[in-house]
């Protein structure tokens, strides 16, 4: 790992993936663009990147190395997000959807998936992401999901489409939520439920709560993060699911006795405790959780340069329309809850 960091490849890499995730941050900040987050820019940055084919090949090494190290040093961070208190406070109610849409969502999207003929990664990081808070979750689950040294390549296509997937889903169905809510007939407190509970990205949520006001905000922002939560024991869960099937399935050489446990996430839990109960301050706790963004942008952008683009284009239908019709069963489900529940 020294050696790594120590190396040309990893600066090059290092000040390449930061330019697309500052560029990312600034540019999610404008209107319409900030649908997408500066995650998905960072990552489309990086695509961008693979046109100069002899600047990624010599931050190859570097590029590896940020795509994983940063992606979960940026996910302990984001857990100062996490404010344990305020979740605490929105009640039972949100906590418990939260459980149901997450568990829910992403049994039902994995089982469309496959029936669509998507293969098991693919299936459960687009679930995953559609179910949890889209790119991040994606990004979470995604070392859990042991595979051998000859599949990596491909295992990052399936990051990249499940981000796209999710991020393009999520946009869609922003654009329907506002779009439909002068017919929905629904409070601000219900509405901003509503899109916390059924939008992909944090910054779906964010987009379309702020149209029902203060108020349907507040609950946008406290729903999707009650799904943020369940990042840690999705991705524990999903990791023993899918070394236990690998094992069954004798399809995953890498499968061993040990569990496979997240010890990131753990990081990311400690970071919400601290965030929560330390006396760090309003500032310092923006501060982290921007870095937080910064890292996982860098993360994604690296991604980004190191992808097969028509791979991705050739298998990537089936698994945008397993996810369209489970979103569209899940936007109905929240609807329907935040109208009887909230």
């Amino acid at each position: 790992m020294i050696g790594t960091i120590k190396s040309y490849s990893f600066w090059l890499a290092f000040m390449m993936t930061l330019l697309c995730a500052i560029i990312g941050t600034f540019l999610a900040q404008l209107p319409y663009l900030s649908l997408f987050g500066a995650l998905i820019i960072a990552l489309i940055l990086g695509m961008i990147f693979q046109s100069s084919k002899k600047l990624v090949s010599r931050a190859s090494r570097g590029i590896a190395f940020i795509s994983n190290k940063f992606l979960r040093l940026g996910i302990i961070l984001l857990g100062f997000k996490l404010n344990l208190i305020q979740l605490a406070q929105a009640g039972i109610k949100t906590i418990v959807l939260a459980i149901v849409i997450v568990t829910g969502t992403i049994f039902l999207t994995y089982l469309i998936e496959r029936k669509f003929g998507v293969e098991p990664e693919l299936a459960i990081l687009a679930a995953s992401g559609t179910g949890i808070c889209g790119a991040a979750a994606v990004m979470g689950i995604s070392p859990q999901i042991k595979v051998a040294p000859e599949k990596l390549e491909r295992q990052h296509e399936n990051e990249v489409l499940a981000v796209a997937i999710v991020a393009i889903m999520g946009t869609v169905f922003t654009f329907i939520d506002l779009g439909l809510k002068p017919l929905l007939d629904l409070t601000p407190t219900q509405f901003g439920v509503f899109v916390g509970g059924s939008l992909h990205e944090i910054a779906h949520a964010v987009a379309a709560g702020s149209a029902a006001g203060p108020v349907g905000l507040d609950n946008a922002i406290i729903t999707k993060l009650s799904r943020v939560l369940m990042l840690a024991p999705a991705a524990l869960l999903i990791g023993f699911w899918y070394q236990k099937k690998s094992k069954q399935d004798g399809t995953n050489e890498t499968a061993t006795a040990k569990l496979p446990i997240p010890w990131f996430m753990a990081g990311f839990i400690l970071a919400s405790v601290i965030g929560t109960f330390a006396p760090l301050g309003t500032n310092m706790l923006n501060i982290l959780v921007k870095a937080a963004y910064i890292f996982l942008g860098m993360a994604m952008s690296a991604l980004g340069m190191s992808v097969n683009f028509r791979v991705i284009l050739k298998r990537g239908l089936p698994a945008f329309a397993a996810v369209f019709i489970s979103s569209i069963i899940l936007g109905i489900f929240v609807l329907v809850v935040s109208k009887i529940w909230f």
